[in-house]
């Protein structure tokens, strides 16, 4: 019992000493705080990359609300236990909704897409604790986002408070990736992925710039940087009833596909409490749409739809039977069968079971038939793959396998964010792929065995399709790297 109690009055004393100060700090003006003025700035710079604008987003030890409000919040809540801070949030942040709590303890009834705790885990008494907390506000698609100090800026950080330079700071937490990392699996919570940021905290002309959104992404120079961040999303629960089972829309883009017509109703397998296929023809030159009518008449056991694509590339085809689906969750899969539609069961069996948000085929894993794949798009491939794997902070192996699976409703955050990178996508790979990235999807990849195509001829243009390539990766690096 006197345990106890010792605990109990040691964590009022550390509250009432950080409740000081921060009130403290609130009430101060930021003349003396130029280099913390550059580095919030330069936060809220790499969480806006992070965070798609209308969202129903937290900020637990939001202070007075800049970094939460910067993001657009369809829904925007602060919690800090400081009244000074929420008082002076609530004058410059009116559309914020403000609470005055202790992270440790409050509770809300209420789910949110992302949660945020900025410079938090430092200052917290029981970071565990916290964590534990944020089970009850996360739903299945939630991500939780920390960014806190390097423990290799300790020393510097306390000669810039000495000289003023940044907000003085009481004792910290100078915990390791892999301290936050332990303490997310103590609590049943997934690691998406980590990575540093900022090694330049001062306002400096074309140096910071070049140090904190170049230099900062390679080794050894981002062994120097000053804030660790990390993704990561409540343990998946798969679903288990047969009631709970979603539909499934399978959108099949065909493009002088007359031959490979038949098979589709006779090898594609039906997953869910229902299975669509929606076909998108795209100007074929044989009579692929003709067949299609033709075989969709002897098949009314399926329900299927069938729309004459008007714009060009395999991309826009996808986008309008993406569109027109009506299914919970939206597969892809290509007209020339080189991925046997029988893998699809692996596919559907990995995404319900909440192993992976966004599932990839690999072709490049099992042997592949001869004339499967080209010497040199075999090589791009190959190559594309560690280009994007660096740029995605995910393993992405094989960047165009036609097969790839997503949800609905994340779908649609994709389609709604699509002006963040762009209409430049003729493929449709690169366009999910970036926007599952960007809202830090968990990406998993199931290896298949690649087919030669039995019928036609390949719509890839080897070379034309590389510099495409490249170019996208090129628009990758600056929007999701290089920010």
């Amino acid at each position: 019992m006197e345990n106890l109690i010792f605990h109990d009055e040691a964590r009022n004393e550390y509250k009432n000493k950080r409740l000081a100060h921060w009130d403290q700090v609130a009430r101060e003006t930021d003349s003396a705080l130029k280099l913390n003025r550059y580095y919030h700035k330069r936060l809220a710079e790499i969480y806006r990359s992070l965070v798609p604008s209308h969202l129903k987003i937290l900020e637990l030890g939001c202070g007075q609300g800049d970094l939460l409000a910067s993001l657009e919040p369809k829904v925007g809540v602060g919690v800090d236990f400081s009244q000074e801070m929420i008082e002076l949030g609530k004058r410059k942040h009116p559309s914020i909704k403000f609470i005055k709590a202790d992270v440790h303890d409050f509770s809300l009834e209420q789910k949110f897409d992302v949660i945020i705790l900025s410079d938090l885990v430092n200052d917290l008494w029981d970071v565990q604790k916290t964590i534990r907390n944020l089970t009850g506000l996360c739903a299945p698609h939630t991500r939780v986002i920390f960014n806190f100090y390097s423990r290799l800026w300790e020393i510097p950080l306390l000669i810039s408070e000495k000289f003023k330079l940044s907000k003085p700071t009481l004792i910290q937490n100078w915990l390791t990736v892999d301290d936050v990392k332990n303490l997310l699996e103590l609590e049943d919570f997934d690691l998406i992925r980590t990575w540093t940021e900022i090694i330049w905290p001062i306002r400096f002309p074309v140096i910071d710039g070049f140090c904190n959104k170049f230099l900062v992404r390679f080794w050894p120079m981002n062994i120097f940087s000053l804030t660790n961040f990390v993704v990561a999303r409540s343990s998946p629960k798969p679903i288990i009833s047969k009631g709970d089972e979603p539909s499934v829309s399978i959108i099949i883009p065909v493009r002088n596909e007359e031959g490979h017509i038949p098979q589709y109703f006779s090898r594609i397998p039906k997953m869910g409490k229902q299975t669509e296929i929606v076909f998108v023809e795209g100007h074929s030159e044989d009579k692929t749409y003709e067949v299609l009518k033709r075989e969709i008449s002897k098949h009314p056991q399926w329900k299927i739809q069938l729309h004459k694509q008007k714009g060009i590339g395999k991309g826009d085809a996808v986008r309008l039977g993406f569109e027109k689906a009506t299914g919970d969750l939206f597969m892809i899969l290509d007209g020339d069968l080189t991925v046997p539609p029988e893998d699809l069961p692996l596919f559907y069996e990995t995404i319900v079971s909440g192993k992976g948000e966004f599932i990839n085929g690999v072709r490049l894993v099992y042997p592949m038939e001869k004339k499967a794949m080209r010497f040199w798009n075999l090589l791009g491939n190959k190559l594309f793959s560690l280009i994007f794997s660096w740029l995605l902070g995910q393993p992405i192996k094989d960047t165009l396998c036609g097969t790839k699976v997503i949800w609905k409703r994340d779908y649609e955050v994709i389609a709604g964010n699509r002006s963040h990178f762009g209409d430049f996508d003729p493929f449709g790979d690169f366009d999910l792929l970036f926007g599952a990235a960007r809202l830090n999807l968990k990406i998993l990849e199931i290896p298949i065995r690649y087919r030669e195509r039995m019928y036609g001829e390949t719509n890839i243009k080897r070379w034309k399709h590389g510099w495409l390539l490249f170019r996208m990766a090129m628009i990758a690096a600056k929007k999701l790297k290089f920010i």
